[in-house]
């Protein structure tokens, strides 16, 4: 009763309206409802960006649970560095094959709600079976539980964004992801500072250290899990209640994953994916294994290591919407590429060769870090059909997962048997080979006459020609509403010259995958 009489305020007299289609609310605005609770209005809406904030609070604080703690996990477990690793291996594994199927399992299966839920309960799952593989000193219980703990995290990732673009569209969507991608750093600099403290917390409530200090400490870390599956619960409603009220249709990836696609792939499209893959092989191994080498090389204490090894995230938080939005301004995403790579190497140059301050070289992997997330992720769009994206992005996150597994497994070795110098080395040769992609793909781009270094305002201009041409076709075949949708090759039969047809084409794809772009700053991935 109290649900009908809701709908009924929000829709106003005349009940459903549109031919009692159960839909829809009057023009004035909803009756009867206060902001917060009206779905069209800013405080409700604000409510549920929150909400999809701190979904995914809980699987960013704990996924970097060990590099918080590596001293511990190694002594209590007694472990060697490789080992150690294999917990972010086994983190990626499964997104190896995942990647492709998320969205499918979202759009298809499960439903953005359902689904949601799902992902947060195997996180929490996930969180639980670690800690007890510490609890009761079994260290191939928390390698399964950090693999079943992956089996949500990224899956629970495209959730995150799906929800986004059901719920805010346009320029809000660029804010939003900006939102979204700060507390999931936020959530990675907490856990980078915190369960240091709630060991040493745990350590002295039980009098000793070892295996039960370190599992409690980190039950107690996956209540943030818990905190995550809260909002994807309430989510589920609120988004359930918009959908009765408003005939809102419940939120879908809109991916169409075709492995068949890969065969279509450019020079230009390989070539950002070995970026990807030998740029973040230098960022996050390194950060999982950072506090050790501060510790080992600077003589930085426990909590100083921690708060350094933090310093990436904490930069990446507010820097990355400001970066998405200057990259949006000015274009020219490879040069901003170029420019986070050559950074990064200094910084791991300095690291490795010098005993500088090394905040001044966190500091620049940190700006690094969040400019090339920006930058390189929107690339994809530019360079594929709009319905080759969802094959694209997967397979680049695949991939992406697959590189990362085999590099902190390498790394592990190399620094059991080399030491830190080695390993430094190695990530700066990762670095030198991302570099090289990058010349690589600046002349690629530029002798096949790629839009991918193109400024913001010659996009803008050729949108318009775009939007020109369209309005013309359209004109010409008012007869057929599908006929722009679905007959490119006739529109583009229609182009005064080649030019003009390439020209047409490249502003076609920029305008209509602009918001997938902007939902690949994001990404699905959390190694963005």
């Amino acid at each position: 009763m109290a649900e009908e009489e809701e709908e009924r305020a929000l829709l106003g007299p005349g009940g459903g309206g549109g031919g009692g289609s159960g839909c829809g609310s009057p023009p004035g605005g909803p009756r009867g409802l206060s902001a917060a609770c009206d779905p069209r209005r800013l405080p409700h809406r604000l409510l549920v960006l929150a909400l999809m904030c701190f979904l995914g609070f809980g699987s960013y604080f704990c996924y970097d649970n060990p590099a918080a703690l590596q001293t511990q996990v190694q002594a209590d477990m007694k472990v060697n560095t490789a080992r150690f690793m294999a917990l972010y291996a086994w983190y990626s594994w499964p997104n190896v094959v995942l990647c492709f199927f998320g969205g499918f399992l979202i759009d298809r299966v499960f439903g953005i709600r359902l689904g949601t839920i799902i992902f947060s309960i195997f996180v929490c799952v996930g969180q639980v079976i670690f800690a007890l593989g510490a609890l009761f000193n079994a260290f191939w219980l928390m390698e399964a539980g950090r693999f079943v703990f992956g089996i949500g995290g990224e899956s629970l990732a495209v959730a995150q964004n799906t929800y986004a673009v059901s719920w805010f569209k346009g320029k809000e969507l660029n804010l939003v992801f900006g939102l979204q991608l700060s507390m999931a750093r936020i959530g990675s600099t907490v856990n980078m500072n915190v369960m240091g403290w709630i060991y040493s917390r745990v350590q002295d409530l039980l009098g000793h250290t070892g295996h039960s200090t370190l599992g409690l400490t980190l039950l107690i870390g996956g209540i943030t899990c818990l905190l995550s599956l809260a909002c994807a619960l309430i989510l589920a409603y609120l988004d359930k209640r918009a959908e009765k009220l408003l005939c809102k249709e419940q939120g879908k990836t809109g991916e169409v994953i075709k492995l068949t696609d890969v065969k279509d792939f450019s020079l230009s499209l390989w070539l950002i994916f070995v970026i990807c893959v030998c740029y973040y092989a230098a960022v996050f191994p390194f950060i999982g294994l950072g506090k050790v080498f501060f510790i080992e090389k600077f003589k930085f204490s426990s909590q100083e290591a921690s708060a350094i090894n933090s310093i990436v995230y904490i930069i990446s938080a507010p820097m990355s919407p400001v970066f998405g939005l200057l990259v949006d301004k000015v274009g020219k995403n490879i040069i901003w590429v170029l420019c986070a790579v050559v950074t990064t190497l200094a910084s791991h140059v300095m690291l490795a060769f010098t005993f500088w301050n090394p905040w001044v070289a966190m500091c620049l992997l940190g700006v690094a870090y969040s400019l090339l997330a920006c930058a390189l992720w929107p690339m994809v769009a530019f360079v594929v059909p709009e319905h080759q994206l969802g094959t694209a992005y997967g397979f680049m996150q695949s991939i992406q997962n697959l590189g990362l597994a085999v590099i902190a497994i390498a790394a592990g070795m190399i620094l059991d048997t080399r030491g830190y110098l080695f390993l430094e080395v190695f990530f700066s040769a990762c670095v030198c080979l991302s570099l090289i992609a990058v010349v690589m793909l600046y002349f690629v781009n530029h002798l096949t006459g790629g839009d991918l270094n193109w400024s913001a305002k010659k996009r803008e201009k050729l949108q318009k020609v775009a939007a020109t041409e369209t309005l013309e076709v359209f004109n010409r075949n008012s007869n057929s509403s599908g006929f722009f949708i679905v007959n490119l090759p006739e529109r583009l039969s229609l182009a005064r010259d080649q030019d003009t047809r390439n020209d047409f084409v490249h502003a076609f794809l920029r305008r209509a995958v602009l918001e997938s772009a902007c939902l690949a700053r994001c990404s699905a991935s959390r190694h963005s």
